[in-house]
């Protein structure tokens, strides 16, 4: 889908990327190798691979990236993690969607198909009614895409690890917003425009732009949503910059996060907003160490829901009724969400550990004509209905763990300073992870967090590890030459022989 000028943009991103390694810093041109794909790509657009993934967005800057940083650049990019329980998590992430091949390669076929595979009463053709089973070949190219959405994990935790490059992703991310501006403003004005006018098509639904008198932008992302959430953390990276400036820079710097917070308002998107009045006082008025513990909670609340969700423990009609004083709209949309979950966690414990797999088969369906009775928008259900509880727990997992690691590194050592971009990272990852209840945000950016927070708490490991090593070996030194310079005893009692003997 799309116009000459997508798959141009697709076919021609590899340059852009060399590019830009040949003339920025490593580290900041693999930041924008990715931020920028995810920035201008075309959505949906697609060309064809047999036995791979398809190449898009996705695939096309990861990809790029990975073999500039190794084959060209000659960065060391190590695969495996340090931390056992991230490497146990990392290869059930890869291989899981393999077992959901070979577990569901039967197809499913919905309405009253009669013996010469007509569908009744000639409502619906049988392509329809069926969706196919997963073919075994799939396997390798599901594990293969699996390692391709990995990639900016992979190199972030190897090149982002230290605290300069950490400090590259917040100035990178004011930078976007920045940029970002510029089409949040115009389609504010016209609507979701953009994308239909470079690449030839609306990448989603015209009537979900329409909120609160205006019009949502969707620009070159999925969704007005991804818009808004991109938009939140533009604005807490502002915020960051601003408290951290100069006297000579802080006007500047404060005019910015203003800027970046305007534009965030004009993204009309309710859950951004709410994660912004979370997120903004934390960047403000507190500490590295606080944020850090807050984003442990949010990573803590992201993984226990599915088992709150699926035992009754979320208070649902409640926070509908409470909803529903503030905006009737947005309690009828989240009574929605809440019954579509439900629904489709019983479909999902038909196949508990690998789920059903891709191309809709998750989903709940009419059993006489066949028509789809669910939307599935949360990541956290889409994970659990197509990849299992397992796959569940590795990619969150994967997502979360380097928020624990992190709290739990820093601990350790309480007197340690934290530097500042750590702390905003962390508190961008947790929201995240958050906003993958409601919504689908994940994006290649959300794995290059991950990876390069996940690459700092193995740093500070090793850094607690060669401190405790160098105290010891202080403390062993100082007790040799202690005992080598104390002077030898007298005898407390008379010893007549050695008295005889002197």
């Amino acid at each position: 889908m799309g116009n000459a000028v997508a798959y141009l943009a697709l076919l021609t991103w590899p340059l852009v990327i060399l590019i830009m390694f040949k003339r920025m810093p490593v580290e900041r041109a693999f930041i924008w190798s990715i931020l920028g794909g995810y920035m201008a790509l075309p959505q949906i657009t697609q060309i064809g691979l047999p036995l791979l993934p398809d190449l898009d967005k996705v695939l096309i800057p990861n990809v790029t990236a990975f073999v500039v940083c190794v084959a060209l650049v000659r960065e060391r990019v190590v695969v495996v993690p340090q931390n056992l329980l991230a490497r146990v998590l990392l290869v059930l992430f890869v291989l899981s969607p393999a077992f959901t091949v070979f577990t569901n390669t039967e197809p499913l076929r919905f309405g009253l198909v009669t013996s010469d595979h007509t569908t009744w009463m000639g409502i619906f053709s049988p392509a329809n009614a069926t969706i196919p089973g997963l073919r075994l070949y799939d396997s390798l190219s599901v594990v293969v895409a699996q390692i391709i959405f990995m990639l900016p994990f992979f190199l972030a935790r190897s090149l982002l690890a230290h605290e300069r490059a950490l400090a590259e992703l917040p100035r990178a991310l004011v930078v976007a917003g920045l940029i970002y501006s510029v089409p949040i403003l115009i389609e504010n004005a016209i609507g979701p425009e953009l994308h239909r006018m470079v690449y030839g098509f609306i990448q989603h639904d015209y009537g979900q732009a329409i909120r609160f008198g205006g019009f949502r932008p969707y620009a070159f992302m999925p969704h007005g949503l991804w818009v808004a959430f991109f938009a939140m953390m533009c604005f807490a990276s502002a915020l960051l910059q601003a408290r951290q400036a100069g006297p000579e820079e802080r006007t500047r710097a404060i005019m910015i996060a203003i800027w970046l917070g305007l534009m965030l308002v004009l993204c009309r998107s309710v859950g951004p907003w709410a994660l912004a009045l979370v997120v903004a006082p934390l960047v403000l008025f507190f500490g590295p160490r606080m944020q850090l513990r807050i984003a442990a909670l949010m990573a803590l609340t992201a993984m226990a829901y599915p088992l709150l969700r699926g035992s009754g423990i979320v208070p649902a009609e409640a926070l509908v009724r409470f909803i529903a004083g503030l905006s009737p709209d947005r309690a009828e949309s989240l009574a929605y969400r809440f019954t579509n979950e439900d629904i489709l966690l019983e479909r999902a414990a038909d196949k508990p550990l690998f789920g059903w797999g891709a191309w809709g088969r998750n989903l709940v369906y009419d059993p006489e004509t066949g028509e789809a009775l669910t939307i599935s928008d949360g990541q956290w259900i889409i994970t659990i209905g197509q990849s299992g509880w397992l796959g569940y727990i590795a990619t969150f997992g994967l997502l979360c763990l380097p928020l624990f690691a992190l709290w739990w590194r820093y601990r350790q050592v309480p007197n340690t300073q934290i530097p500042a971009q750590v702390g905003l990272l962390a508190l961008l990852l947790g929201a995240n992870v958050v906003d993958l209840l409601p919504n689908a945000t994940l994006i290649p950016f959300t794995w290059l967090l991950a990876g390069a927070l996940l690459g700092h708490a193995e740093l500070q490991a090793e850094r607690t590890r060669t401190a405790r090593i160098d105290k010891l070996r202080q403390s062993s030194t100082r007790r040799t030459l202690l005992a080598t310079a104390q002077p030898r005893q007298r005898p407390d009692r008379f010893n007549p022989e050695q008295d005889q003997l002197s």
